[in-house]
């Protein structure tokens, strides 16, 4: 077997390792999903109609057609924290030193934490989306529209695990690591998540049209909503293709830093 190969099978190995965690503890996983189900719950049945009026009847089929992609956003950011922990709960427990001495790929450690990741922030993802549905959210775009918004959420996920990554190895312990990541959650609010940028006052106007979220935001909700965004799509790959480098460098020299050879 080539070093490539032994690298994936060992990387399927710890993405195993770590599903089965998940299913052994559920709580941090399903306590992370639950969040932009709340928040969905809130601001569409709560808060709907006045919000909705606010922002001028929003995109067709009111309010919730336009919060609820930003809400999908939340979902996606939402999965960091679990992320975080679970690499900053290895690198304390002495996993790590264990790891060293048996003939396995180190790398696989991280991609086996990245796809794991991966895989439960899509099945949240999914969740919001199909609460969505249900709360009254209805699409004008066509296979190729989901396909490409799909495709955007899959690159925003991947980059901002590697982020998350990064937190965790960055943290002195689990509890730490489950704070640095609340940042990533927080941006979708400053951004054009609930309410239009315009309605914000100048200098967080700003900071909400310049953040990495709103373009992201916006390119999904001209897929799925049919809204103008521009070249929102091309800023939004930058954004995820930017934030995955320096994820994965930040994540490679941290890793390297505190589990030497």
């Amino acid at each position: 077997m080539t070093a490539l190969g032994r690298a994936a099978a060992d990387s399927a190995t710890m993405l195993r390792r770590n599903l089965r965690h998940a299913l052994r503890y559920p709580s941090l996983s399903v306590g992370t999903m639950m969040v932009p189900v709340f928040i969905m719950l809130l601001f569409v049945g709560v808060f709907g109609n006045a919000l909705g009026a606010g922002v001028g009847g929003a995109a067709s089929g009111g309010y919730i057609g336009y919060v609820a992609p930003g809400i999908i956003l939340m979902a996606v950011a939402s999965g960091c924290m679990t992320t975080s922990v679970s690499v900053s709960l290895d690198m304390t427990e002495g996993i790590i030193d264990r790891f060293r001495t048996m003939p396995i790929a180190r790398a696989s450690l991280l991609t086996g934490h990245v796809a794991g990741s991966m895989i439960q922030t899509v099945l949240s993802t999914a969740a919001v989306i199909g609460l969505a549905v249900a709360l009254g959210f209805r699409t004008s775009g066509s296979v190729l529209d989901w396909l490409a918004a799909i495709a955007l959420l899959m690159l925003l996920t991947f980059a901002l695990t590697w982020v998350a990554v990064a937190l965790g190895l960055l943290a002195k312990n689990p509890e730490g690591a489950s704070n640095s990541p609340l940042i990533i959650q927080f941006l979708p609010f400053v951004g054009s998540a609930i309410v239009p940028p315009e309605s914000m006052p100048a200098g967080v106007r700003w900071f909400a049209e310049y953040q990495p979220f709103t373009p992201v935001n916006e390119t999904l909700r001209g897929l799925l909503a049919g809204t103008p965004s521009g070249r929102d799509a091309v800023v939004s790959i930058a954004w995820c293709a930017g934030l995955a480098i320096a994820g994965y460098a930040c994540s490679k020299a941290l890793f390297n830093r505190k589990a030497p050879r």
